[in-house]
């Protein structure tokens, strides 16, 4: 499964009786990835590696890893995967995502972020640089060609957001409990390259979760709410259908040895059935701080 921004139908490698529904999975996913992190005291050091499977009413439709990187002053995040099983026979399709950056006063500030998707048809690469929150420059390859209708981006739209893989870490403030209810009442904006977009949270409940390798423990459950900005045309109905649905929800769990919280489980209803993308393998260590020699 690849955790990627969110696309438009017209963009999603499926056939076009399932790329509604499909495209909910495949493409909202990094949509409700990308939610904000918030400053405060310094964070500790970890790594994550961690494997996803995709499945629609059950059945298995992708895979996906997730590799994040947190040290003492820099940061680095990747992901990629594609379709599989069924899905794969109808449409193959491949993706990957990262971001970079340094870590500053305790904050996650991205500078780049790159991400390529690959279908039978085509293959598109969204390049972002970013400094302080905002979008400095920004690509995509092959350009698209200008739609009339499609609500125009602003310099404004760019400024204040974050990127989708940055934005996928929910940065917990302060010294207290990392899982509470308190890490689901926030919200921010995102910019994919293609589409300006607020996320809000709010929290739903508590739960334990199990990988099948790895972490087994608490998480804390946020339903999603999301709201176009900019970018999108508004006849289209997967822009309806998210705009309107309020039963998305992700669970979150830590990264060991930090305050940074990241997607374990996003459910999302379709009309085909349950979408939910999940982690197979959740593997997080923490890393010791670095010490400075002394003579």
């Amino acid at each position: 499964m690849s955790l990627r921004r969110f696309r438009e139908p017209h963009d999603v490698t499926t056939s076009p009786a399932v790329s509604p529904n499909i495209r909910l999975l495949l493409g909202l996913s990094a949509t409700v990835l990308a939610l904000v992190w918030l400053t405060s005291q310094a964070l500790a050091q970890g790594r994550l590696e961690a494997q996803y499977e995709a499945t629609l009413s059950g059945i298995p439709v992708g895979k996906g890893a997730w590799t994040i990187d947190i040290g003492d002053d820099a940061f680095l995040a990747s992901a990629q995967g594609g379709t599989s099983g069924l899905m794969k026979a109808f449409s193959g399709g491949s993706g990957s995502g990262a971001s970079q950056g340094r870590v500053v006063n305790g904050a996650l500030v991205a500078s780049a972020y790159t991400a390529t998707t690959t279908t039978q048809k085509k293959s598109e690469t969204i390049r972002m640089v970013l400094a302080n929150g905002a979008v400095k420059e920004f690509s995509i390859d092959p350009e698209p060609p200008v739609d009339p209708d499609r609500i125009a981006i602003t310099d404004a739209h760019r400024k204040g957001v974050f990127d989708p893989m940055t934005g996928s870490m929910l940065r917990v403030p302060g010294n207290g409990e990392v899982l509470s209810p308190e890490a689901c009442r926030t919200g921010t904006g995102i910019f994919d390259g293609r589409l300006r977009y607020d996320l809000k949270l709010d929290y739903k409940r508590m739960e334990t979760v199990k990988a099948e390798r790895g972490y087994h423990g608490p998480a804390v459950v946020c339903a999603v709410y999301f709201t176009p900005v900019a970018g999108y045309i508004p006849d289209r109905p997967v822009i309806k259908y998210l705009a309107a649905e309020r039963r998305i929800e992700i669970a979150f769990v830590p990264i060991s040895g930090t305050r940074i919280l990241v997607p374990f489980r996003i459910s999302i209803p379709t009309p085909l059935g349950p979408a939910m993308l999940e982690a197979t393998s959740f593997v997080a260590t923490a890393t010791p701080p670095r010490v400075a020699k002394t003579q």
